[in-house]
């Protein structure tokens, strides 16, 4: 059986972290047996729901490179869900619920005030015809509830947590309609899953009640059900469940700095076996993707750890990688000296601007005013720049003349050069900066 999953997001915020790991967890399951990545928009939720959110999901997803191969919103399929509905209806799997949201409340609290789990008694299943329709009468419209077999446990296995098993008359009979006619999420989402050919459903942990609850919509709709997968949720770095984490999104990493393939290399592996590694090739990731390799922790996510692979991918990019994002002029050569010293992209552009000038060196003692001099009369001559190593042929040549050595040798030379005291490799970065440049900076540091 081919692979099908989904990432089924609600359109009325942007996409946090924690959506972003599940979006990519199911991409590259599926695309790991080669099979069909789905997104399915949840906007049942007409008050909610904005099309701007539904277009920043698909420019969020794109920019990460999950790119799907089919997609479908939910408030186009409002006849398939109503079809469901009076399926379940006509053998009796639903039935209307009369009580109000306080109503509901205050049994909820008597249950729990006499240790009984806060589950829904089914009062509404003893009303009469006659007492549904005098409430109807008065003007009360019903919610519904999807009626959960007890004659038996619900179990499944579940490709991370193992074998799970529910005892249905623990769990409360689900509301899979409100009173207004709109959907809740669990309905809904059985009848794509169904009409969609989903066979692998991942997803968080707070979700294991659901899937016993669903599973049974399932079998009361004569479809077998997928395979379901819950993984453990994403924690700070502190070990707590964040609140930050909730709303840090695709957004704030794009204006931070954070290459797409640092966010993919790291929640790709969080709360697995295997180790974080800068792995810019998305296909190495697929290859090892694997949920057996998933825990039962939580899975921490560090902003440092994060930053720090950014780092690391970024020494590793290519020129062409990222040539569109750098300042005009900045060729190859110039992308090889700079990149060992930029945490993010936009670092580049102070960094090349050592290169392009203006620069404002250090003021320096009158000893070392002398030593520039010389070094200016040295690439004066021509010499140093005609070597293939302008920056070695300049330093080899001063310390035969001066003996200076090491930092004494190196450092006023940068600060001339430069205007830094640390920085790219001279060796790479001299030649970038050009012979006239570098008489030019050298006269004017010797005063």
């Amino acid at each position: 059986m081919s692979v099908t999953t989904r990432f089924a997001p609600s359109p009325t915020g942007r996409l946090h972290v924690g959506n972003i790991r599940t979006a990519l967890h199911n991409w590259m399951l599926a695309r790991k047996a080669g099979g069909r990545f789905l997104l399915r928009i949840d906007d049942t939720d007409e008050q909610r729901s904005r099309e701007e959110y539904v277009a920043a999901i698909r420019t969020d997803l794109a920019w990460l490179g999950l790119h799907p191969d089919g997609e479908e919103c939910q408030s186009t399929r409002l006849q398939h869900y109503e079809a469901a509905f009076e399926r379940l209806r006509e053998t009796g799997r639903v039935y209307p619920c009369f009580e109000t949201a306080q109503e509901l409340e205050l049994k909820r609290k008597i249950r729990l005030g006499r240790g009984l789990p806060p589950i829904y008694d089914r009062a509404a299943l003893e009303l009469s015809g006659a007492d549904r329709a005098a409430r109807e009468a008065e003007g009360v419209a019903p919610h519904w509830r999807f009626m959960l077999d007890h004659d038996a446990p619900i179990a499944w296995d579940d490709g991370i947590r193992g074998a799970q098993q529910f005892d249905p008359a623990q769990l409360s009979d689900p509301v899979i309609r409100r009173a207004d006619g709109s959907w809740l999420y669990m309905l809904p989402s059985v009848v794509d899953d169904i009409e969609m050919g989903v066979t692998d459903v991942l997803r968080g942990e707070d979700h294991v009640s659901n899937t016993a609850v669903q599973i049974q919509m399932f079998t009361a709709l004569h479809a077998a059900p997928p395979r379901f997968a819950h993984e453990a949720l994403l924690t700070g770095a502190e070990g707590k469940l964040s609140k930050r984490l909730g709303s840090l999104g695709v957004d704030e990493f794009r204006q931070r700095g954070t290459e797409p393939e640092a966010l993919v290399a790291l929640l790709a592996r969080i709360g697995t076996s295997q180790p974080v590694e800068a792995i810019a090739q998305i296909d190495t990731l697929v290859a090892s993707f694997d949920l057996a390799h998933f825990g039962r922790a939580p899975a921490r996510f560090d902003e440092g750890e994060l930053e720090r692979l950014n780092a690391a991918m970024l020494h590793q990019f290519a020129f062409e990688r990222v040539q569109h994002e750098l300042p005009q002029g900045m060729d190859a050569r110039g992308w090889d000296a700079i990149r060992p010293n930029i945490s993010t992209l936009g670092e580049v552009r102070d960094w090349w601007q050592i290169v392009t000038g203006p620069i404002d060196p250090p003021p320096f003692d009158d000893e070392t005013r002398g030593f520039l001099a010389g070094a200016a009369r040295l690439v004066a001559g021509g010499s140093v720049f005609a070597a293939d190593d302008p920056w070695h042929a300049l330093t080899n040549a001063l310390k035969e003349a001066t003996g200076r050595k090491g930092k004494a040798l190196f450092l006023p030379l940068r600060q001339a050069l430069t205007a830094m005291d640390h920085g790219p490799d001279m060796k790479q970065l001299l030649p970038l900066i050009g012979g006239e440049e570098a008489l030019r900076r050298l006269q004017r540091a010797a005063g």
